[in-house]
């Protein structure tokens, strides 16, 4: 299945972005562009993680922004997602309420950080604490703030979407819509991890293709990601036990379009390589489905 605009210029009817982590930190923009540019991917997904090296993005000035937009040109490819998960260490549940105000503060920087760059979807982990013993106090300042989060986002049409975690408290898209349905606003949706998926349903012996089934009209984006039982990151593609061909086959004919390549750069000198290799690995799985 092909896409055409009526001028008759094929377009890909589908994109897949890669994870800024799969590359060194020390790349400035422009080289982490290009990068993935070269490997084939067609966007970037930013990562804003709890850091303090990637939480001062969020307070970055004009003259910043202006670089970060003027690298995307120069790159002739842009960065269309966030990956925020600074909210590990400042979770939007937290018992002290500094931590919560300071979730919020990432929260709405992260929002016209979004806005400023041209940035559709910013991935919302899904924990009401991390380092923290979750209760019903937690899980209730979570919804609370989680409403304000939405509204935030809503305001400059940004789209927020769960990530699948590696945690109980949101670990399947089951789960995930249950605070979808609660906000019920088309700013919040899902945004699934294949590998946390696959995961879970060993741990809870259902089935994941029905799982993902139960986010209907809910997905935004999915990230592809390998894992085995029991390890969450930082395996390489197809040495694991994630079905790729059959949650891509799931997520497209629920009309999900958007997907990330999420892999990890760990020091390795062929790191080129892999980005290429995560590409090729990827796009096998779309090709099957577009020619069927």
């Amino acid at each position: 299945m092909a896409c055409f605009y009526e001028s008759g210029v094929k377009m890909k009817n589908y994109v897949l972005g890669v994870y800024e982590k799969s590359m060194p930190s020390t790349l400035c923009w422009v080289e982490k562009l290009r990068a993935a540019k070269k490997s084939g991917f067609d966007f970037i997904e930013m990562s804003i993680d709890e850091t303090d090296e990637k939480l001062v993005r969020l307070d970055m000035g004009k003259e910043e922004r202006i670089e970060i937009r003027a690298a995307m040109i120069d790159a002739d490819l842009p960065i269309r997602s966030i990956c925020l998960s600074g909210h590990r260490k400042y979770s939007l549940g937290h018992p002290d309420i500094a931590i919560r105000k300071r979730s919020l503060e990432i929260m709405q920087k992260a929002v016209w950080l979004a806005a400023d760059l041209g940035i559709r979807i910013i991935q919302l982990a899904g924990y009401d604490v991390y380092y923290e013993q979750g209760t019903a106090e937690t899980k209730a300042f979570f919804i609370k703030n989680l409403l304000i989060c939405t509204e935030m986002a809503a305001k400059e049409g940004i789209f927020l979407g769960f990530e699948t975690m590696e945690t109980p408290f949101i670990d399947t898209v089951t789960k995930a819509m249950e605070y979808v349905e609660l906000v019920n606003s088309p700013y919040l949706g899902v945004y699934p991890d294949s590998g946390n998926l696959t995961n879970a349903s060993l741990l809870y012996r259902k089935d994941v293709v029905q799982d993902i089934k139960n986010g209907a009209g809910h997905i935004i984006a999915f990230h592809l990601k390998e894992t085995i039982p029991g390890k969450y990151r930082e395996i390489p593609f197809g040495t694991g036990h994630v079905d790729f061909s059959k949650i891509i086959q799931t997520a497209w004919r629920m009309g999900v379009r958007r997907y990330v390549a999420e892999f990890w750069y760990i020091g390795q000198k062929n790191w080129q390589e892999d980005l290429v290799y995560a590409n090729q690995f990827q796009r096998k799985f779309f090709s099957k489905i577009e020619t069927s």
